[in-house]
């Protein structure tokens, strides 16, 4: 199955993300620390130029602690970046933000000119609590669904740095569809898009490798299956989702390993590391150049037969 995302306001929500940055001095993109990577918005990536930016790793008390720093580290070898592992039940370390913004203009008299910073995040990755409680108010609409925040705002925070909240963007085509099964995993793509079935087969697949241990933890398992389906049954039967007949009902027990996953409960999980970005990226590139190759073959030989 292939995922795309096509919802009518993702072009205006990109349109004002593109008018707003050449005004702004900084960028702060909140990612899900869970998937650093594909919560990435490769937009941005293009039009920021030199612009420095401030990554969050948002939710990273359900992230492989040490991956957390392990990303960290990645996303700052970029030197226009800097990067933090960020939860929003440390408020504290939340309201240090507008001081890092601070951080990057050492030279600039703060009663002088404010500092303009562009927040951005793909939706559900906890943009609005992360803008709440930097506020010290209740300002942006917070919420579980994808895409919550429709419209941009301007918020004045503490040091004189006036923040530009804007809507929750996710890219309308997924190269990658590693990336967009993660995001679907995560609840960044809207639940409907794609079936529990299909998230939960591609978690299983991935945990029953790299979190063997803490999966056979949480669900009492005493030998690890090797086929997803055969991990669902059994976390099915340990959970009694059972339909007449004593079958697993894959749909229930699919919901229920999705939600734990979100909560945390499964464990503290990383769906993608640095190194699995680098091959990913490489098996990308090639079957977009197959794709290319096979279009620019298709017009020549149309353009043969005029």
């Amino acid at each position: 199955m292939s995922i795309n995302w096509f919802p009518g306001h993702m072009h205006k929500a990109q349109k004002e993300i593109k008018q707003l940055l050449p005004e702004v001095d900084l960028v702060i993109e909140v990612l899900d620390a869970r998937l650093p990577y594909s919560s990435q918005n490769p937009l941005l990536q293009k039009l920021r130029g030199l612009t420095p930016c401030i990554k969050l790793l948002n939710k990273s008390d359900l992230a492989d602690e040490a991956l957390n720093q392990i990303w960290v580290d990645e996303l700052q070898r970029d030197e226009t970046v800097k990067a933090y592992a960020v939860n929003t039940s440390d408020k504290s370390l939340i309201k240090q933000i507008p001081q890092w913004c601070l951080n990057w203009f050492p030279h600039r008299e703060v009663n002088k000119k404010p500092i303009q910073v562009m927040i951005m995040g793909i939706p559900n990755v906890g943009k609005s609590t992360i803008i709440n409680i930097m506020a010290d108010r209740t300002i942006a609409i917070t919420g579980n669904e994808a895409a919550v925040t429709k419209r941009q705002q301007r918020i004045k925070l503490p040091g004189n740095v006036i923040l530009h909240d804007t809507p929750g963007v996710l890219w309308p085509r997924f190269d990658n569809q590693n990336s967009a099964y993660r995001l679907a995993v995560t609840g960044g793509i809207k639940d409907n898009i794609v079936e529990a079935e299909d998230k939960a087969f591609f978690l299983a697949e991935y945990v029953m490798v790299a979190y063997a241990k803490e999966v056979a933890e949480r669900y009492d398992i005493e030998t690890m299956p090797n086929e997803p389906y055969d991990l669902l049954v059994k976390i099915g039967q340990q959970r009694g989702a059972l339909k007449a007949g004593g079958r697993v009902d894959l749909a229930r027990i699919s919901s229920l390993f999705l939600n734990e996953f979100r909560a945390g409960t499964v464990g503290r999980i990383t769906l993608e590391t640095p190194e699995m970005m680098r091959h990913e990226l490489v098996e990308v590139e090639r079957i977009l150049a197959d794709k290319a190759a096979k279009k620019a073959a298709r017009k020549s030989q149309h353009q043969g037969r005029k």
